[in-house]
């Protein structure tokens, strides 16, 4: 556990992580059934706490919706705009965020209020209710929606301690992510090239596999399957956003119809984005069975070796559950609007 971690540094928390320690123990000794069984629920509780930020602001888009009062004095977005900074501050104050990761999350905010003043005038989506707290047509809480993506890649890697093979190189990421950005604005006015970027994405993701710890030893899965169940939930989660009208898009303007699943699409693209903004600061790192502790950073050609092999058995995953036993996805998630 690292030493800036919130579990040591926040007593509830501490006194929570002995209790699962001994949980994990009382399951082991009972046999490979229920040790897996109780791999499957710490699996589940891990990611739910790694979408901490996107569970809440999705909590406040429902209960707003449900139970604030339409005349109130302060309007319901500004209500959620002081909400997600104060979720914010509390997470930064609590340890269950780095100052690093802040950084790229603040970063991941600003592109994406960017891309909102622009998609808003020219309509793609609308906010239907009044508001203070707002550029242009753009309240401000739409931006902590964005930076909930970025915070639950964040936090996920973490907590699942990401070890990488064949991980693409970090300036191929950055140059396809500027490629996507630079797409949203200028599908408008020339051609779409997301097919031509969705190629890409998959050259790049396809041969990368992720291997991740769920308990005592790493599982793995191709990344580029991670990346698409993230998207999948994120997708949800904008259901559920205009469902409960924090924005709408215009096929939405007479009452509520499913977001389409062409907005999967696009937020599969925003969302390597935000991949690549966390991969920037957290360093993908090589996965070796025979290490316990951090491997050399990635940063090279995919499949180039950069260390020398200990043996046959070197490199390989060990044996597990499928990995469709388990996924990226992110159990509850906020979205925003994306084209």
């Amino acid at each position: 556990m690292p030493p800036d971690s919130a579990a040591r540094l926040w007593a509830p928390l501490a006194r929570l992580s002995a209790r699962e320690a001994g949980l994990g123990e009382w399951a082991q000794a009972r046999g490979k059934a229920a040790a897996g069984l109780y791999e499957f629920v710490r699996f589940g509780v891990k990611q739910g706490w790694a979408c901490l930020f996107g569970g809440a602001l999705c909590g406040l888009l429902i209960l707003t919706h449900l139970v604030y009062p339409a005349g109130a004095p302060l309007a319901r977005y500004d209500v959620l705009t002081l909400a997600a900074v104060a979720i914010q501050v509390a997470m930064l104050a609590f340890r269950l965020e780095t100052w690093e990761e802040a950084k790229v999350i603040l970063v991941f905010h600003a592109v994406g209020t960017a891309m909102e003043l622009f998609k808003t005038k020219v309509g793609s989506w609308v906010y239907p209710e009044p508001s203070l707290l707002r550029l242009a047509g753009v309240p401000l809480f739409t931006g902590f929606l964005y930076a909930s993506v970025g915070s639950y890649l964040a936090r996920v890697w973490r907590l699942f301690d990401f070890r990488f093979t064949r991980h693409p190189p970090l300036w191929a990421l950055a140059v396809l992510s500027l490629a996507i950005y630079a797409n949203f604005f200028t599908q408008h006015v020339v051609a779409d090239m997301r097919l031509g970027l969705f190629a890409a994405a998959a050259a790049l993701f396809g041969p990368a596999v992720i291997h991740f710890k769920v308990w005592r030893v790493h599982r793995r899965m191709p990344l580029l399957l991670g990346l698409l169940l993230v998207t999948l939930f994120i997708w949800f989660a904008e259901n559920i956003g205009t469902a409960t009208r924090g924005w709408i898009y215009p096929h939405q303007a007479a009452g509520w119809a499913a977001v389409s699943p062409q907005k999967f699409g696009s937020w599969f693209l925003l969302m390597i984005i935000s991949y690549t903004l966390v991969a920037l600061v957290s360093r993908p790192r090589i996965f070796a069975e025979a290490k316990t502790v951090a491997g050399p950073e990635i940063d090279v050609a995919p499949g180039r070796p950069s260390s020398r092999r200990a043996g046959p058995e070197a490199g390989r995953a060990p044996s597990g559950p499928s990995p469709a036993a388990y996924s990226l996805a992110v159990p509850s998630t906020a979205a925003c609007p994306t084209e």
